[in-house]
């Protein structure tokens, strides 16, 4: 992983819980497995704990890593991290994406109550025009109470957002290929066609994962069927989304935007988006940032301790999730 990562996501705490277990050298974090200080150390490795910046583990280090058993991911997605060769060896992956989904979860819930209340909108109007926005029952269209919600993507994200909420008088939607009715009821959320949910939204957050499948799946007759005055939260991946048609919609003033991610990310200096008053836009900041990574790396010390005492791994990612999982 990247070095300046460690402290954040190991704390003393953590780190006295896992020198506690495992036979570990603190003070070794390579960003290579190349690295000619990590060989013997690789060569002996049973688990191998990796985070942010950590190259695909292919063949090579595998190679250099003849009793590496398991690899516990201190971060999100594993697509960038493990290779083929991975699943050949037979190895037990785990990931940190569920106390990673967290931080997220929370960041989409207080932006879709904002976006409830036009809180954007209002803000703007009193940042440029130094006014208060009109009596409370003037703005007919604002408000939290019934406001209806489409979630699209029942992901470990997706998921907490819906338990997130519960609490709310907001009528909330799920379209989700993989999900039935008898899970929607679990849920406790009505599913829809994703059609059907964005034509009948007023706001509308993206959770599903970046696969093929999904990509550009808000193309521009989608985005152009979601109702006048609509918000878009992403807080997945830009990729989802088509950007012209998402550009296009958002210049002429006519849906509003939470957009935590973009494609590209950043978006260009000359982009539009920078400076509508209709577009909110934050840099990648959902996932988990500051003492959020603690949480990460609390998650890799639980399979852990989990490994040492021959229990099977909570988060374990299967070669089979990977076609629908971030």
């Amino acid at each position: 992983m990247a070095p300046e990562h460690l402290r954040a996501l190991f704390p003393p705490r953590l780190m006295n819980r896992l020198t506690g277990l495992l036979d570990i050298d603190e003070s070794l974090v390579a960003r290579r497995y190349d690295q000619e200080s990590l060989a013997p150390a690789l060569a002996k490795a049973e688990i191998l704990i990796t985070g942010w910046g950590a190259p695909p583990l292919d063949r090579a280090a595998l190679t250099a890593a003849p009793r590496l058993r398991a690899v516990l991911h201190a971060a999100g997605t594993v697509r960038g991290l493990i290779s083929e060769a991975c699943w050949e060896r037979g190895l037990l992956i785990s990931s940190a994406a569920h106390a990673n989904a967290l931080p997220v979860a929370e960041f989409t819930v207080a932006a879709i109550l904002l976006a409830g209340k036009n809180a954007f909108g209002l803000r703007e109007s009193l940042r440029t025009g130094h006014r208060l926005p009109p009596a409370p029952t003037e703005p007919a269209a604002v408000g939290n109470f019934g406001r209806r919600v489409g979630i699209i993507g029942a992901s470990r994200v997706g998921r907490r957002v819906l338990e997130l909420l519960r609490p709310f008088d907001l009528a909330v939607r799920l379209s989700d290929p993989y999900v039935d009715a008898a899970e929607a009821a679990r849920l406790g959320v009505r599913l829809v066609p994703l059609d059907d949910l964005l034509a009948d939204s007023d706001i509308v957050s993206l959770h599903a994962p970046d696969v093929p499948q999904t990509y550009r799946m808000l193309d521009r007759r989608r985005l152009a069927s979601m109702p006048d005055g609509a918000t878009l939260i992403n807080t997945s991946r830009g990729a989802l989304i088509d950007p012209e048609a998402l550009a296009y919609e958002l210049t002429f003033g006519r849906l509003n935007a939470v957009l935590d991610v973009t494609e590209p990310e950043p978006l260009p200096h000359d982009s539009p988006l920078y400076d509508l008053p209709n577009v909110f836009l934050t840099p990648h900041i959902a996932g988990s940032l500051g003492n959020e990574l603690e949480r990460l790396g609390r998650a890799v010390v639980e399979e852990v301790e989990r490994l040492v005492d021959g229990l099977p791994l909570l988060h374990q990612v299967l070669r089979s999730d990977l076609d629908r999982i971030a």
